[in-house]
């Protein structure tokens, strides 16, 4: 019995192809849901996009899922809703690409008067340069990988020569092995004209261990200098870049970074709009030719001859599966709609004015048990979905938040801490900074309930440094 009982969860717990696929397009954000449209547009024949015109309604058509051969028509569903406000034109924005760090490089080499075989192990070198901006790799392993993978034998000795020349190209410090010779680098192509950059060289070369654990009292005495000339020496470090780079990554130098949000919320004389962007996202629908042409194979008894039995059954199953995968994008809107509205009036004031001090402590629990839906689909939800309010673009998990508690046993969002902690660390003296111990007690006199630990995790999210690394003179 116990046995048949376990078989019988088991089967439950079974997750469908169907519903694998659902789950999977749930957690798909616009842009990407785009691109699986469009896939799924060449993967079944019966299914074609649909111009939209401007002026067609924006509400879904319901589908249909009556028998092929009964139905007068097979109904589209127009995979937007309320996709249009009234600025809606100037809303949409755009992923763009450049070039990435490594074709820079390769670029600049075009320029550098190299045999052919110093070319080849020079690109090989830039390859093997991470994104930003390092070579992190020793090169004798270099050396052997360019043996097996190009067949050239190399030394160590022929790679740092060429190593030399990538660390003239721009941007100034690639091709690093550490962050000191990063930093060295991009000194060297900076004019010593100024007893700053000079004194910031010979910190960098001679005192660099001292400097990155910011013993600044210890520097002094050893360089001898006055507290003015070594802030000044700073300052000039300060300026260099640890990760030269990053300004190439994702895409390029001509990339502008940009997120798609997947909601759009508006706010109009104290009333909310809430909308799915679905800007570009294709308009699909049943091809009304495929439902005729089952038709015109079926005679007026319901017979079917021999030869078209097989191409009736091929229809039908694209038929089948195009009404599932336009049932599964309502059903994805839907979801999303759900969700995102009571998420909306969880957080009401907050989407106010985007003030982060009132929002309310709020985990996927509290949305699934006012949707009725379970945590895993509110975490499918949430998971890389982005809202666009009048104060910029929100990711909805960073408004999830676990609750502390006020001596007088009142609930408040982690985020109220965080901001009173940024607020403390960005007013304390820097010649003399905080520590988590004095942060705790600050807090614990406000009449928060939280540990020195906890004080020291929210820091860390905040990707603020402890107290000596925040010491400056």
């Amino acid at each position: 019995m116990a046995i048949n009982q376990r078989q019988i969860i088991s089967l439950q717990q079974k997750l469908s192809p169907q519903q694998i696929q659902m789950i999977k397009l749930l957690e798909l954000p616009t842009v990407q849901l785009e691109q699986r449209i469009k896939q799924e547009i060449e993967d079944n024949i019966v299914l074609e996009e649909e111009e939209r015109s401007p002026e067609e309604e924006t509400e879904p058509q319901q589908i249909s899922v009556e028998e092929y051969l009964r139905e007068d028509d097979t109904p589209a569903y127009k995979s937007r809703i309320n996709n249009y406000s009234k600025d809606d034109k100037q809303r949409p924005v755009f992923l763009t690409g450049g070039r990435s760090l490594q074709e820079y490089l390769v670029e600049q080499l075009q320029y550098r008067n190299l045999s052919e075989r110093d070319m080849r192990l020079a690109v090989y070198l830039i390859g093997s340069i991470d994104e930003d901006g390092y070579l992190r790799r020793d090169l004798e392993s270099v050396a052997d990988d360019i043996a097996f993978s190009v067949g050239v034998e190399t030394t160590a000795e022929e790679l740092e020569r060429l190593l030399g020349i990538i660390h003239e190209l721009e941007p100034a410090g690639v091709g690093a092995r550490n962050l000191r010779e990063c930093l060295l680098l991009q000194m060297e192509q900076t004019p010593m004209n100024s007893r700053a950059r000079r004194l910031a060289r010979k910190i960098l070369t001679s005192y660099f261990e001292e400097f990155v654990k910011k013993h600044y009292e210890k520097l002094i005495a050893r360089l001898q200098v006055s507290e003015e000339d070594f802030r000044e020496a700073i300052a000039e470090i300060r300026r260099l870049s640890p990760k030269p780079g990053n300004l190439y990554a994702e895409g390029g130098t001509d990339t502008t970074p940009y997120i798609i949000p997947d909601f759009i919320l508006d706010c109009q004389d104290g009333h909310f709009q809430l909308s799915l962007n679905s800007y570009n996202v294709p308009e699909v629908r049943i091809n009304r030719r495929y439902v005729e042409m089952i038709r015109d194979m079926v005679s007026s008894d319901g017979s079917v001859r021999d030869k078209d039995k097989e191409a009736i059954q091929f229809v039908k199953s694209k038929i089948d599966s195009a009404k599932w995968f336009i049932s599964a994008i309502k059903q994805r809107h839907d979801t999303l709609m759900r969700t995102m509205q009571t998420i909306l009036d969880y957080q009401q004031e907050y989407f106010k004015d985007g003030d982060q001090s009132k929002l309310r402590p709020m985990i996927l629990k509290d949305i699934a048990d006012r949707t009725s839906l379970d945590v895993s689909t509110i975490s499918r939800v949430v998971n890389s979905k982005y809202v666009q309010t009048q104060f910029g673009i929100i990711l909805l998990k960073s408004l999830f938040s676990e609750a502390m508690q006020t001596e007088s046993g009142e609930e408040v969002s982690s985020y109220e801490i965080k901001n009173i902690l940024q607020r403390c660390i960005d007013e304390e003296n820097k010649r003399h900074p905080l520590t988590d111990e004095t942060l705790m007690d600050i807090l614990n006199a406000k009449g928060y309930r939280i540990a020195r630990r906890t004080v020291a995790k929210y820091r860390e999210m905040l990707n603020i440094p402890v107290a000596r690394l925040r010491k400056q003179i």
